[in-house]
């Protein structure tokens, strides 16, 4: 079995496993084999968990608290539906010299001692904070939470340091403040240290793409006059929960007309013959997200959606050949045309057209990369980051475009791609 990866030190990334010995990187399958080495579950909670101890040991906290659902997983290893996951009423506290302690709603915290044997039994307390508000303040279980928070903390001599939280509703901080803690902004440190991916959490994420892969070659199949975006979409939730998806959080299905501009969802638009279709699939495997654009045109396709289509891949060439460690992310945004160039204002008026993302469990992590943000703040890249990066091109019919969008892996010698459904040439499904 290949060697563990190293969690003591900040940025620790095994470059000699099977994600970069390769030639592609591993999507192995759902289930644990005897005969293979793949992601081992007990490694990557170590080494999650060490990353954020490491951010905590590097600030000038005593403890983090976290509402964040990405970072409370990150640091817990625990997950329920997104329905209560959202709603401000799970957190976590993360203290110096001590293991995690989370609150969580209702039953779900009995589950977590009987199912998740990493965190002692003890640390895995039932907690509700009013639901965003829909529980007044008034009721006093914030009063109750903020009190026993600072129990914890006077009993492990952290009382008087500073506590980081990355999220939080007004009326939890005001009673913090009341309290006497001394509360600090932490969402950057935890953003930091979910940057580098360890070989477990890259070969999620290659598992992800590959089932999104799978959805590509249906929607191809069944593209044609007649069927519905609505259709599509439901299909391709179908599909993906077949697969082992655990959360298709959105599927954008754009067709004919409605491409240009760009509206970020779907409708129950009829699709018409010589159509341009793109399509936007984000789901995630064990939490672990895609962001996967594909364009396709209906049976047939024009000079002006070939041209468009052309123009985005070649913009998106040139940034995966830009891809390497030390790499600034403004050299990217570069290799991207101005928002007048493609028929917009600003930058601010494009954002998210010709764009970059990080990829983890959450959708949007860094580093992102536009000419918003990243000409005069950029980052350097990193072996261990992965990102999605999406380009899009009107087309000279005033209503056509095409949208290509590449999830990469940083390796020690540039970008490996991840999303491997056809994607160099304008793909017509069902020719004439």
């Amino acid at each position: 079995m290949e060697s563990p990866l190293s969690v003591t030190e900040t940025g620790s990334i095994d470059l000699s496993s099977s994600v970069f010995r390769t030639p592609l990187v591993p999507a192995p399958g759902h289930s644990a084999v005897d005969f293979e080495a793949r992601v081992d579950m007990a490694r990557l909670r170590q080494y999650r968990l060490a990353r954020a101890r490491q951010a905590l040991d590097a600030s000038e906290c005593g403890a983090f608290l976290l509402f964040d659902f990405y970072n409370i997983r990150y640091v817990t290893q625990t997950w329920i539906g997104g329905a209560l996951g959202d709603k401000m009423t799970r957190y976590a506290l993360l203290g110096r010299g001590a293991e995690p302690v989370l609150w969580d709603f209702g039953s779900a915290a009995r589950h977590h001692q009987l199912y998740a044997p990493w965190l002692p039994p003890e640390n895995c307390r039932a907690g509700m904070l009013g639901l965003r508000g829909a529980i007044a303040p008034d009721a006093g279980l914030m009063r109750s939470a903020v009190g026993e928070i600072k129990g914890i903390l006077d009993d492990l001599g952290l009382a008087e340091s500073p506590v980081g939280v990355d999220i939080i509703e007004p009326a939890f901080l005001f009673e913090m403040q009341r309290q006497g803690l001394h509360v600090v902004d932490v969402q950057q440190r935890l953003l930091d240290a979910r940057l580098i991916k360890s070989s477990d959490e890259i070969i999620l994420l290659s598992q992800a793409a590959a089932m999104v892969d799978g959805v590509y070659q249906d929607i191809a199949e069944v593209l044609k006059p007649g069927v519905r975006e609505n259709e599509i979409v439901a299909m391709a939730n179908k599909r993906l929960y077949d697969m082992g998806s655990d959360q298709v959080e959105a599927i954008n299905a754009v067709s004919g007309e409605r491409c240009n501009p760009h509206p970020h969802n779907f409708t129950d638009r009829i699709i018409r013959p010589g159509d341009t279709c793109f399509f936007d699939i984000i789901h995630s495997y064990n939490g672990y997200r895609t962001c996967y654009y594909r364009t396709l045109n209906v049976g047939s396709s024009t000079p002006a959606q070939r041209d468009a289509y052309a123009k985005a891949r070649e913009w998106m060439d040139a940034a995966i050949a830009l891809v390497a460690p030390g790499v600034g992310t403004d050299t990217i945004a570069k290799a991207w045309p101005t928002a007048q160039e493609f028929g917009f204002d600003n930058e601010m008026a494009c954002f998210g057209l010709q764009f970059g993302h990080g990829l983890g469990l959450g959708l949007h992590e860094r580093p992102i990369i536009s000419r918003l943000n990243s000409l005069d703040n950029p980052i350097e890249i990193q072996a261990g980051m992965v990102f999605a990066l999406e380009t899009y091109c009107p087309a000279a019919d005033g209503f056509s475009a095409a949208r290509i969008e590449e999830e990469v892996v940083v390796g020690p010698e540039g970008a490996r791609v991840l999303t491997l459904f056809p994607a160099q040439d304008l793909f017509v499904a069902n020719a004439y």
